[in-house]
């Protein structure tokens, strides 16, 4: 496996070529000494269920997987907190404002992003809303869909992440 920071070849303090291996997860300047850690990013993933227990995905916009199955969520910015970043990604994809969350597991990943393995800590949540709630696909959201949770197929999840996170949801059922 590539080294999590294989692409980044110059001390991003002095400039130097001489940026090594330091571990598994950091690279350091023999020059100057600054070490950089590879640290992995915070992503959120939502399973949205309404009363009639059908679960809320939206189809894909653009690669990676481009078409197919995905959870509403992603990548948390800077300065917000995981929940912040999980209410933020709900409201860009899916129109729905929503106030209460329930924090159910996370596994790590490796997301596939401009030809680089970004190291991310996937967070997953459970969110419940009324059957009368109005969605719109945004953002990188090209369609959003309701699925009874016993027609949901982990195969059509495009991200091997969200299909593992759909598979165990399914498997455990928490909180259902």
């Amino acid at each position: 496996m590539e080294h999590p920071l294989e692409k980044f070849a110059y001390c991003p303090v002095c400039g130097s070529k001489r940026f090594v291996v330091h571990n598994f997860k950091s690279k350091q300047c023999e020059d100057c000494g600054f070490t950089y850690y590879a640290n992995p990013c915070s992503a959120t993933a939502a399973f949205i269920l309404n009363e009639r227990q059908e679960l809320l995905v939206v189809r894909r916009a653009k690669e990676p997987a481009k078409g197919t199955l995905d959870l509403p969520g992603g990548f948390c910015d800077m300065g917000e907190t995981v929940e912040e970043g999980m209410l933020r990604e709900i409201k860009e994809e899916t129109g729905l404002d929503v106030e209460n969350i329930q924090y159910l597991f996370s596994s790590p990943n490796v997301y596939q992003y401009s030809g680089m393995g970004v190291h991310t800590l996937d967070m997953d949540y459970l969110v419940r809303v009324p059957n009368d709630v109005t969605v719109r696909a945004a953002d990188d959201a090209a369609e959003c869909l309701w699925i009874p949770l016993d027609e949901v197929n982990p195969a059509d999840f495009g991200l091997t992440s969200i299909r593992n996170a759909v598979i165990r949801f399914l498997e455990e059922k928490p909180l259902l």
